[in-house]
């Protein structure tokens, strides 16, 4: 509605269509991968569902996350909705995502030990045979994730589709990895140029039944 009013439109339906379209200009086609040293995990969004016997999910969006670290810090993120966490389903998010040479951070779950067949140094965090916390081992994307549950339902009062939460994922990324920016104007600027460069995308598309989106930014 704020947006209907600022620009002038007429009908809900264009602004909110305008929404959509934006979030999915905030995907950079030329987007480099992560480097260097990753924390990856997964989060559950939508419903209390965490715990289920094999990591199975029915009411809830299963989202796998990583974070990168750059010193002491935590610099770039990316986000995919997915459907389970087999080895089939993890490798394709990881090779898109992170770099081949970079340590990868992981709990101790069976399917992450499919890394050590590719080409990434995995440093394997089993919280049973530790005295510390999930959220102490893997800290960054703990932090991350705690992050996106407070914006979603902060934001958008948690109102938001499983159709459509890959490209809630894609502003909140954009949003994260440009957080320490001095310029405001530039993630505008930066926002219309990536516009231009993708594909245009129509109302019927963006409301079509489909298979969920795939969110990396």
């Amino acid at each position: 509605m704020g947006l209907k009013e600022a620009l002038g439109l007429r009908s809900d339906q264009t602004a909110w269509t305008w929404l959509p379209k934006l979030r999915r200009a905030m995907v950079r086609p030329w987007r480099d991968r992560l480097r260097g040293h990753i924390e990856l995990d997964e989060a559950y969004i939508g419903g209390p569902e965490e715990g289920l016997r094999g990591r199975k999910i029915e009411n809830k969006s299963l989202v796998l996350v990583a974070v990168e670290r750059e010193g002491r810090h935590w610099a770039r993120t990316r986000m995919r909705v997915v459907d389970n966490l087999c080895a089939e389903t993890i490798l394709p998010f990881i090779r898109d995502s992170i770099e081949p040479g970079s340590v990868i951070r992981t709990d101790g779950w069976s399917s992450y030990l499919s890394l050590a067949s590719e080409e990434y140094v995995h440093d394997r965090a089993v919280q049973r045979t530790s005295k510390e916390s999930a959220s102490e081992l893997l800290p960054g994307v703990h932090r991350v994730i705690s992050l996106l549950k407070r914006w979603l339902l902060g934001t958008h009062q948690g109102a938001v589709s499983q159709q459509h939460l890959g490209y809630y994922l894609d502003e909140f990324a954009f949003r994260f990895n440009r957080r320490k920016s001095h310029h405001r104007g530039k993630l505008f600027y930066r926002l219309m140029q990536q516009a231009v460069a993708i594909e245009a995308t129509p109302y019927r598309k963006i409301v079509a039944p489909k298979k969920q989106h795939i969110a990396a930014t």
